[in-house]
């Protein structure tokens, strides 16, 4: 079969041939998300090679040209930190000329939201080093990563206020205060402990336990469960969960 030469191809716009639209590159980076000792965290890598030699950065690297999106933000993140096996979700596509220093590179974004104590990152080939950061303690980030960051955290917030994905940091059995505390590192604001609640309760997505938590120096309180199975029931009918 004859294969055809793309640079006979014009754009009758300004004349340019086809091939001069495909000498750049396509990159993910991954956004994750963890919580601990009351604080919203995100994972991050010291660069171990150029450009940025030695900053942190969200991970990430370029797409090899036989994957798909999904499938580079796997093989990126497993390779970088050693985690796998991690639920993503695109937030948003940057594309700024001069984001890269080497040359136009377009990065997809994705973040994820997982639970600190169930993984344990491991830097890999050209990272030097994986570190869990507070969202408030960030140290100075290379390439656009502080723009990703503060974009993928907007989309959280948003998000988080309609959808229970503050669950995903707790494990499965919790306390309400344990709850509060993710959802006002989530949201950077304090709620009203009676009232929050009353919020939380009236929605019946949790479900009491016969169970108190264990080794700890107050009285012990009521565990509960996140009652997934009720709240997609309850979506179908358009039924949300709203804070």
């Amino acid at each position: 079969m004859h294969k055809k030469n793309p640079d006979i191809y014009f754009l009758s716009e300004n004349n340019l041939p086809f091939s001069d639209f495909l000498h750049f590159g396509m990159s993910t980076d991954c956004v994750i998300f963890g919580y601990k000792d009351k604080s919203l965290r995100v994972l991050l890598i010291q660069r171990g090679a150029e450009p940025y030699l030695d900053n942190w950065a969200i991970p990430g690297d370029l797409v090899y040209p036989e994957e798909d999106l999904d499938s580079s933000a796997d093989r990126i993140l497993q390779h970088l930190t050693g985690l796998e096996n991690i639920y993503f979700e695109q937030f948003h596509t940057f594309g700024r000329v001069d984001r890269h220093p080497v040359g136009r590179v377009i990065t997809v974004g994705y973040y994820s939201l997982v639970r600190t104590d169930n993984h344990k990152p491991v830097a890999s080939t050209w990272a030097k080093e994986v570190k869990w950061f507070d969202i408030n303690e960030l140290p100075p980030l290379g390439f656009d990563h502080e723009e990703i960051l503060q974009k993928a955290l907007a989309n959280l917030r948003k998000k988080v206020r309609t959808e229970p994905i503050g669950f995903e940091l707790l494990p499965e059995k919790f306390t309400l205060l344990e709850l509060q505390g993710v959802y006002e590192a989530l949201l950077n604001m304090r709620f009203d402990k009676p009232n929050f609640r009353k919020k939380i309760l009236s929605m019946d997505l949790v479900t009491p336990l016969n169970e108190v938590e264990s080794n700890v120096a107050h009285r012990p309180a009521k565990l509960f469960n996140f009652d997934k199975e009720r709240y997609d029931a309850r979506k179908k009918n358009e039924i949300s969960f709203e804070l």
